[in-house]
């Protein structure tokens, strides 16, 4: 089953959600990245919610999460678009410990519980929006929640899993995100709030082959829910030899000039993707012609 998120509502309109499965972007990920367990677990739950939140807009709108905690795995960065194409790293991808006393890859323990998540979106305006709120958990899920209900005032439940084979590949990735619209009957969210309590694992789930629609309809019900929109996922980097060149070429001759004498060229790499791309001295004296 190839990774797609789906969008639809339920409650008449009252309450509209999201699931994604994301194994083989979070795979993806971690080849490029290499991290181990617990890092791949972390960087795959934020690429999961940033992809669902990508597809809330509309047009050539794009967003980066950030969340910064105090834990070992410093910074995990994740873009996304409007088209479920997203791409992220960790700083320090060799981050992995024991299970946690619920026998699951402590995340937290990772991130750090202290800190702060924050969303830059480029919405096609001539300023970006930026909205940020501290970490509560580390556990990613329950940061975006708090997000979302404090920077973006819409109540929401968001799931995302990661579950890890002994050889560090990514066996099951996915998650939903939840939201409540307003003028919600209070009787809907309190049924809604004793349906996710009682929801299994989300990467369970998916690890038992259960698609975004069946998710949702596990959640809400087939008769409440109406799914409006399918879209495919995968990891896509927008790095370019051409974009990297441009970058070196606003460094400035001087600096350039200094590459070719002391380098005899130069190599830079994606912190996304990790590609590497080799400058000759002859392409970097064309950049300072």
């Amino acid at each position: 089953m190839k990774d797609y998120l789906i969008k639809a509502t339920a409650y008449n309109g009252m309450v509209r959600a999201y699931a994604a499965t994301t194994t083989d972007t979070v795979e993806e990920a971690r080849r490029r990245q290499d991290t181990w367990a617990t890092a791949s677990a972390a960087l795959g739950r934020t690429l999961t919610v940033t992809a669902m939140m990508g597809a809330m807009h509309k047009g050539d709108a794009s967003l980066t999460v950030k969340i910064e905690g105090d834990g070992p795995l410093g910074a995990i960065v994740a873009d996304g678009d409007t088209d479920g194409h997203v791409r992220g790293y960790v700083k320090r991808p060799h981050v992995d410990f024991d299970l946690n006393e619920k026998g699951k890859l402590d995340v937290a323990r990772a991130v750090g519980t202290e800190g702060i998540l924050s969303v830059t979106k480029d919405l096609g305006l001539k300023d970006f929006f930026t909205g940020e709120v501290p970490i509560v958990s580390g556990e990613i899920s329950e940061d975006f929640t708090y997000y979302f209900a404090n920077s973006e005032q819409v109540p929401s439940a968001v799931g995302a899993g990661v579950l890890v084979n002994p050889d560090h590949t990514i066996l099951a990735a996915g998650g939903f995100v939840v939201q409540v619209m307003p003028g919600v009957e209070e009787d809907v969210i309190t049924q809604l709030e004793e349906q996710i309590q009682s929801f299994p694992a989300i990467s369970t789930l998916i690890r038992e082959g259960n698609s975004p629609e069946e998710i949702l309809q596990r959640l809400f019900g087939e008769d409440d829910l109406k799914i409006h929109e399918k879209m495919p996922v995968e990891f896509r980097c927008t790095c370019s030899k051409e974009r990297i060149e441009q970058a070196i070429a606003g460094l400035g001759n001087e600096e350039i000039q200094s590459m070719i004498e002391e380098d005899q060229g130069a190599e830079a790499s994606c912190h996304f993707c990790n590609e590497t791309y080799q400058f000759t001295e002859q392409e970097l004296e064309a950049l300072i012609k």
